[in-house]
Formats: structure tokens, C-alpha cells, sequence
């Protein structure tokens, strides 16, 4: 197991680097249109042909992992700041702050996350510049993930309420507010560790649903979601393997992970 996650560790460190480098590594500018060679297949110039528009399919793979592999963990650190601030309140204070939150946690998770995602997603404006759709979709998917893991810090976070430090720091006269940020939080780390970590993959897919649908980052930006609208026709699949590239980078982005960080691994 160890040998699976340190290959799976060296993949995802050579895909995250060439996202980076994507500007680079990219053949042509990911805007770029050869209106001479609409759909080409793979060839020398276009490695992985070109789009119906004559885009060339590897600059645009690149930039879109580039988009994707940077959008999920800033969501995952929005969703996982959220949860810290209000499952940590919810926890260290008790009473009616706790009912309070947990039961906007039960609401959030009693509804279907898709179905929510998409709901709320609709509603924003649709017709956005690629920049201001990125900057949505981020604050869409962290603003909507944290039910799960402030859960799991409200937990946590009650459990330290009868602990000696805790109880030190209140007879020594600690607000709430410094005993949350100061003590109860640094307590929580491998929590919120984890949940940060397990949050990536599941962001990963969520964007891509939303592409898919048309509700992700816009064009002319790629991302992984908007890319793969093309699958859409099944029939050019059989003509054009090659169309499956970003759904396999995806499908290994999120299978690495899941190697990586498997769940016993982590704290209840």
C-alpha cells in the first residue's frame, strides 16, 4: 500500500506541475482558433486534434487542468473554513448556537448536493465573463460544502468542552472566542486535515458536473467540466477516441486521491 500511494503521490505531483506550467507546456494559446483545421485528428501540429471551433485540444486540456486542479482546493479551503468557524462556535458554545447550526447542517445535508448545486447555480447569472464564472463556481462549492465537515467539528469541539485544558483556560478567564481560536481549533487540525483533503475529489467531480450542464467556468476558459461536453455525442466517440483525454485525467486526478488518502486513515 505504501509503494500504491507514494506512485499515486508522484503521478499527482506530475500532473499538479504540468497544470502549473500549463502557459508553457501548452502548444498554442487555449483561445486560439486554426480555422483551417476544424475537428483534425491528432497529427504533429495538434497532438490531440483540434475542437469543432479549431482549438487545439492539448492547450486547452492543460489550461483546464490548470482551472480545475486550482478551483477544488480553494473551494476545499472555503468549505473547510467555514466548518471550522461554525461547527468550532457551535461546539465550544453549546446551547442554543448549536442547535442553531446544526440544524442549518441537517437542512443542507438533507437536501440532494447536486440537485442543490444546480439549483442555486441556476439562479446566479448565466451570461458572465470566464473570470467572474470562476470566481461563482468557487464561492458555489465552498459555500455549499461545509455542512458535512462542520458536523464533524461540532463534534469534535464538544468533546474538548469538559477536557482540563479547557476547563483551565475558562477558570482562567478565557473568552470563548480566543478558547475557540487558541485551543479548541489547534486541537482540531487532523480533523480539518482531513476533511480539507476529502473535500478536493469530491469538488473535482462537482465542477465538473456543473461544466457538463453548462453552469461551470465559461468559454472560451476550458475546464475540465466544459470539456467534456463534447462526450455528449456518443457517436464521436467512436471515430474520435482521443475526445476521452480530460475524462481520463479527471478519472485518475480523483482515483490518485483516493489512493492517497484512503478513510481509515482518517480521525472520526
Amino acid at each position: 500500500m505504501r509503494k500504491q500511494r507514494q506512485f499515486a503521490l508522484g503521478i499527482l505531483v506530475v500532473i499538479f506541475s504540468a497544470s502549473l506550467m500549463a502557459r508553457v507546456f501548452a502548444p498554442a494559446p487555449y483561445a486560439r482558433q486554426f480555422r483551417q483545421s476544424p475537428n483534425a485528428p491528432p497529427s504533429r501540429q495538434f497532438l490531440l486534434g483540434t475542437d469543432e471551433l479549431g482549438r487545439d485540444r492539448l492547450s486547452r486540456i492543460l489550461v483546464g487542468s490548470q482551472v480545475s486542479l486550482l478551483l477544488a482546493p480553494a473551494a476545499a479551503l472555503l468549505s473547510t473554513l467555514l466548518a471550522a468557524l461554525v461547527g468550532g462556535v457551535a461546539g465550544t458554545l453549546g446551547g442554543w448556537w448549536e442547535r442553531l447550526a446544526m440544524g442549518a447542517a441537517d437542512l443542507f445535508l438533507s437536501l440532494p448536493w447536486l440537485f442543490l448545486l444546480l439549483t442555486v447555480r441556476a439562479m446566479l447569472p448565466l451570461n458572465v465573463s470566464p473570470l467572474l464564472s470562476v470566481v461563482i463556481t468557487f464561492a458555489l462549492l465552498g459555500s455549499l460544502g461545509w455542512a458535512a465537515a462542520a458536523r464533524v467539528v461540532c463534534a469534535g469541539a464538544r468533546g474538548l468542552r469538559t477536557s482540563d485544558f479547557i476547563l483551565q483556560a475558562r477558570a482562567c478567564g478565557c473568552r470563548s472566542l480566543r478558547l475557540l481560536i487558541m485551543h479548541v481549533l489547534p486541537s482540531l487540525k487532523p480533523a480539518l486535515y482531513a476533511q480539507f483533503w476529502i473535500s478536493i475529489p469530491v469538488f473535482i467531480l462537482a465542477e465538473a458536473n456543473l461544466g457538463v450542464l453548462g453552469l461551470g467556468v465559461a468559454e472560451p476558459l476550458p475546464s475540465w467540466g466544459n470539456l467534456l461536453r463534447e462526450l455528449e455525442n456518443y457517436r464521436s466517440l467512436l471515430a474520435d477516441p482521443w475526445l476521452l483525454a480530460p475524462l481520463v485525467l479527471m478519472v485518475l486526478v480523483v482515483s490518485c486521491f483516493q489512493i492517497i488518502i484512503p478513510l481509515e486513515d482518517f480521525p472520526s
